[in-house]
Formats: C-alpha cells, sequence, structure tokens
C-alpha cells in the first residue's frame, strides 16, 4: 500500500505563490542594501579622475629646455602617476570590502597611494611653475630675502640642493611650514616623504627622468634651465595663499 502523502494541484500553486513572494522580499531587500563594493566606489575617498592636467604654457617655448623633454615628462612620468593612482583608489574599495584580506596587503596598496598622491601633486606643481620669464619680480624676492637673509643666500641653497640630488632622485622644494611659520628649501628623497604642514612654493622635479633626455648627466645645465623658466607670477600667488607674506 502506497502511504505517501498526495499533492494536489492546490497545493503546488501554493507553495509557489509562497516561494515566488520570498525570492520578491529577497531582492527588495538587497535593492535597498546595496553590497558594500558599491557604498565605497562610490565615497570620494576612494575616487580619483585619470584625466592629466593640461600644461600651463606651451612646451616649445620654453627656454632651454626641449618640447619633447616636457611632452615626455608629463604624458609619461606625470601621466603614469595620475592613471596608476585611479586604479589604486578603485582597488582600495574593492580591498577594503575584503573581510578576509589581511591588513598588511591592504597596506601594501596604501603604501601606492601615498607615493602616487605624491607624484600626482608634486609634477602638477612643478608644471605649473615653469614657462615664465625667470625674472623674480620685487615682491617675491622681498618675501625670500626676508626668510633667508637675502635672494642670493635662497638661491645658492636651492642650487646647492639641487646638485646634491643630480644623478639620483627626488624632488627640492622651496615650501611655507605653516606650523612653524618659516619659508624653507627642503630636500626630498621621493614623492612619499615631505615636510608636515608644509604649503610648496617652488617645486623642482630633480628624478633624472626631468632632464636625462636634453642634457644626460649633466644636472648642473639642467638647474640653470630650470631657473631660466621659473614661472615667478605663480611663485608670488603661492606665497600670498600660503599666508607666508604676512610673517
Amino acid at each position: 500500500m502506497n502511504h505517501e502523502p498526495k499533492h494536489t494541484r492546490r497545493d503546488f500553486v501554493t507553495t509557489a505563490a509562497a516561494g515566488a513572494g520570498s525570492l520578491a522580499l529577497s531582492t527588495t531587500a538587497f535593492a535597498a542594501d546595496p553590497p558594500k563594493e558599491t557604498t565605497m566606489n562610490s565615497a570620494p575617498a576612494f575616487q580619483s579622475s585619470d584625466t592629466l592636467k593640461p600644461l600651463p604654457f606651451d612646451p616649445a617655448k620654453l627656454n632651454s629646455l626641449s618640447e619633447r623633454l616636457i611632452r615626455s615628462h608629463w604624458e609619461n612620468n606625470y601621466g603614469g602617476s595620475v592613471k596608476a593612482l585611479a586604479v589604486v583608489k578603485k582597488r582600495l574599495a574593492d580591498a577594503l570590502a575584503d573581510k578576509d584580506l589581511p591588513p598588511y596587503v591592504y597596506n601594501d596598496l596604501k603604501r601606492e597611494h601615498l607615493l602616487r598622491t605624491g607624484s600626482v601633486v608634486l609634477h602638477e606643481d612643478y608644471f605649473d611653475n615653469l614657462g615664465g620669464s625667470g625674472r623674480a619680480g620685487t615682491g617675491e624676492r622681498q618675501a625670500i630675502a626676508k626668510a633667508f637673509g637675502s635672494f642670493d643666500v635662497w638661491e645658492t641653497e636651492f642650487r646647492r640642493i639641487a646638485a646634491g640630488l643630480g644623478g639620483g632622485s627626488g624632488w627640492l622644494v622651496l615650501g611655507f611650514n605653516q606650523h612653524t611659520r618659516q619659508l624653507e628649501n627642503y630636500w626630498m628623497a621621493d614623492h612619499a616623504h615631505g615636510p608636515a604642514a608644509t604649503v610648496p612654493i617652488l617645486v623642482m622635479d630633480m628624478y633624472e627622468h626631468a632632464y636625462q633626455m636634453d642634457f644626460g648627466a649633466a644636472a648642473a645645465k639642467y638647474i640653470d634651465a630650470f631657473f631660466q623658466n621659473i614661472q615667478w607670477e605663480k611663485v608670488a600667488a603661492r606665497l600670498a595663499a600660503s599666508g607666508a607674506t604676512k610673517v
């Protein structure tokens, strides 16, 4: 004798309807509570544009710096960091959503985040303070002389630091430290290590890619060329915006 329960067509329809209702509720709940990845990727802290900031000058018109050098530097070195930063930001959002990812693996991405951020900012500051006549105005000279004793003392130290970085890598920054309220020249080994609380006033790239194409290993010739093309009007604007001229 067959004792298995009998299922009527009505039972089947009722069960199917209940299942469909549960699925609908589940779908609604999912839509109302998006996955963490979506939320993180849309947060400003995890976003970065991969669009390069245009050069603020005609690279064919610089004095003693070739258009080929400037365009290669802008497109490949600066542009590479802009694009890499956008990728790293997205990867950070995805990695943070992975609860099983070890912190030391996440921090590898954070290290790259620090390096690429520094590279983008410093390159943009560098290109922004090029394209000028190389002749400092009265206001800039006075502000710098007040901090260093004379404009010539500042230039002597700036050039000496640059020469010391020649053949290697790093950055040279005239910056206003908003904590100590001092205008100083800073030696920087790479993109990641800069002085705290400091606003860049004049930025010089001393990585070999900034001059090798034109000057080979002759960094001293590049230093001279840099001084011939400083956009001192930009320096003046940065001095005013930082508060350095009020000290």
